[in-house]
């Protein structure tokens, strides 16, 4: 009997010596979270590990995730793939369809995404620079005289075809086209200088009234056929995007320094729990290893004694 206990004894207490000094080990890298003081005298391995170290250890994450994990190469392999390609074109697929069906307002539609007073913002600063666009282009001197010669040539026109034309009225027309153009095109430049602002205004607002008050459904119906290109030119200016843009978007994001702030924020509660979350049978498993090991290293001085 004492031969077996023995035998049994020797493994048995390495198991749960190494069991033990394994545990309390990973404990050690969390706890104390703070450094312990006996007579003004720290503590030895207080506070844990990862407290300490805690600084460090966020600069080397956040430098690891930085320059391998989400650097610019994988990142744009990852954006740029055929699966996200594929996920972008099924998306504007979905959204066109979508609003095929859709019986709300332009206006409404909008009003998911933007404020009441954004969108009302946004459609009067957009009518104004149309306008002013619009007005400008109507004061051009050229507008007058483009317009004055198309009235009389057109007048001469329908003179000639007329029964006028047999007794060769046009020709006389002809004759004096170039003063009555001239004055022409000064009374319609006069009209443009003080009517276009109020005009285009006019004009532009009550386009825009109708294009808000439009259904979404008549908004995209009958533009199936240029749903491909419109789907591909998404497509091309996200390439854009992320090919041209990518580097500058990743310089100002500075992941690095993200990903180090973040975890030096957290405090250490929050961060054990991330940690044994993730690890929590990789870390059990070493406490098992430990008393593998220790009832193995019990064997074998058991084995030596004898």
């Amino acid at each position: 009997m004492n031969a077996i206990l023995e035998y049994i004894s020797g493994p048995a207490l390495g198991a749960v010596i190494g069991y033990i000094t394994n545990d309390i080990a990973i404990r050690m890298l969390f706890r104390p979270r703070t450094a312990k003081y006996i007579c003004g005298k720290r503590v030895p391995f207080t506070p844990g590990i990862i407290p300490k170290e805690k600084d460090r250890i966020a600069s080397a994450i956040g430098g690891a995730i930085s320059e391998n994990l989400m650097n610019r190469e994988v990142l744009e392999k990852t954006l740029l793939s055929d699966e996200m390609l594929d996920k972008i074109r099924t998306a504007v697929n979905e959204f066109f369809y979508t609003q095929l069906n859709n019986d709300e307002t332009v206006e409404q539609f909008v009003g998911h995404y933007l404020t009441e007073q954004e969108v009302s913002a946004m459609r009067e600063s957009t009518c104004d620079e149309i306008s002013k666009l619009i007005t400008a282009k109507l004061r051009d001197q050229a507008i007058g005289a483009n317009i004055a010669h198309a009235a009389t040539q057109h007048v001469i026109d329908k003179t000639r075809s007329s029964v006028a034309g047999k007794i060769k009225a046009d020709r006389l027309l002809e004759a004096i086209a170039s003063p009555i153009e001239t004055k022409l095109a000064q009374h319609i430049n006069e009209v443009l200088r003080d009517q276009a602002p109020s005009m285009s205004t006019r004009i532009v607002y009550t386009e825009a009234d109708k294009l808000m008050s439009m259904p979404m459904h008549d908004l995209f119906k009958g533009h199936e056929q240029q749903l491909e290109q419109v789907r591909e030119g998404i497509v091309s200016i996200y390439r854009t995007i992320i090919s041209d843009h990518l580097p500058r978007i990743l310089d100002g994001i500075n992941i690095s320094k993200i990903v180090e702030n973040r975890i030096q924020e957290m405090n250490m509660e929050e961060a054990e729990q991330i940690i044994l979350s993730v690890m929590k049978k990789e870390l059990r498993a070493i406490v098992w290893l430990g008393a593998l090991l220790g009832s193995i290293m019990g064997t074998i001085m058991t084995f030596i004694n004898i």
